[in-house]
C-alpha cells in the first residue's frame, strides 16, 4: 500500500477483534502532552464522520511517553523544547501559532480557556495518565476511555492543570465516569503499570518512534497527524483488504 499506510505488526503483537461488516478497530499510540495527537484525533474524527454508514470504528488509546524521565516537578514547556530541540524562543512561538491554526481547522483547541493571564505551559510526567487510561479501557470500555483522554487533553492544553498531581487526575477520572476509589487503587497497581510498560514496548516493536501513530486492525500503521482525506483513503484501503482476506 502507498504511504503513509503500511504493514507494521510483528508476530504476537496486538490481536484485534474480528471485524463485523465494515467495523475497524483503531489503536492510537499517543501522549497527553502531544499537541499533534489531539490534532490527529480531530482529523480522524472528521474522517470517520465522512465515512459514516460506510465504516465504523472502535477507537482505543495506547501509551507512549514522550518524556518518561520527566521529574514530578515537571518542566516549563518552552524551556523544555529549547533544551530538547535547540530551537530559539522566536521559532517556538511561530510553531505554536501554526499548530493552533491547524488545530482549529481540525475542530480542536490548543488555546488556554481560563480566566485572566494564562499560566506557563508545562510538560509533566504522564505515566499515571496512561495507567488511568488503561484502567478506563479495561473497566469501562473504549467510549469512556476516549472521554477520559479528551478530558486529559483539555486539562493540559486548555486549563493548564498539573497532570502529575494524582488528586487532579482523580478529579478528571471521576468527572469522566470512573469510580474515584477504584481509579485511585489502579494508580497503585503494579500489574497495571507493567501492562502500560508492555504496551509501550509494543510500539517500539512495531517501529513506532513518534506519535500519534494509528494502527488499524492490529496490522496497518498510519503515522503522524494526517489530513481527514488521508485517513479516509487509508481506512477504505484497510476495510477492502480485510474484506478480501475474510
Amino acid at each position: 500500500l502507498p504511504a503513509p499506510l503500511r504493514d507494521c505488526a510483528p508476530s504476537g503483537v496486538l490481536v484485534a477483534r474480528p471485524m463485523t461488516g465494515h467495523r475497524l478497530v483503531i489503536d492510537i499510540w499517543s501522549d497527553v502532552m502531544c499537541p499533534w495527537c489531539l490534532i490527529g484525533y480531530g482529523q480522524l474524527t472528521k474522517a470517520l464522520k465522512e465515512l459514516e454508514g460506510e465504516i465504523a470504528a472502535e477507537v482505543r488509546w495506547r501509551p507512549f511517553e514522550l518524556n518518561p524521565q520527566m521529574p514530578p516537578a515537571g518542566e516549563e514547556q518552552e524551556a523544555h523544547l529549547q533544551r530538547k530541540y535547540g530551537r530559539p524562543a522566536e521559532e517556538g512561538a511561530e510553531v505554536r501559532g501554526r499548530m493552533k491554526s491547524i488545530a482549529e481547522s481540525a475542530g480542536v483547541s490548543l488555546s488556554y480557556e481560563g480566566e485572566g493571564e494564562a499560566p506557563p505551559a508545562m510538560m509533566w510526567n504522564t505515566r499515571d495518565c496512561h495507567k488511568l487510561l488503561a484502567f478506563a479501557l479495561e473497566q469501562a470500555g473504549p467510549e469512556v476511555q476516549t472521554a477520559l483522554k479528551l478530558a486529559l487533553f483539555r486539562a493540559h492544553f486548555n486549563q493548564r492543570r498539573d497532570l502529575s498531581d494524582r488528586s487532579v487526575l482523580l478529579d478528571i477520572a471521576a468527572a469522566a465516569g470512573l469510580h474515584r476509589e477504584a481509579a485511585k487503587a489502579a494508580l497503585d497497581d503494579p500489574a497495571l503499570e507493567a501492562r502500560v510498560i508492555a504496551e509501550e514496548q509494543q510500539a517500539w516493536d512495531m517501529n513506532i518512534s513518534g506519535v500519534p501513530a494509528i494502527v488499524v486492525e492490529g496490522k496497518f500503521l498510519i503515522p503522524g497527524a494526517q489530513t481527514p482525506e488521508v485517513y479516509v483513503n487509508a481506512l477504505r484501503r484497510v476495510a477492502a483488504k480485510v474484506r478480501a482476506a475474510g
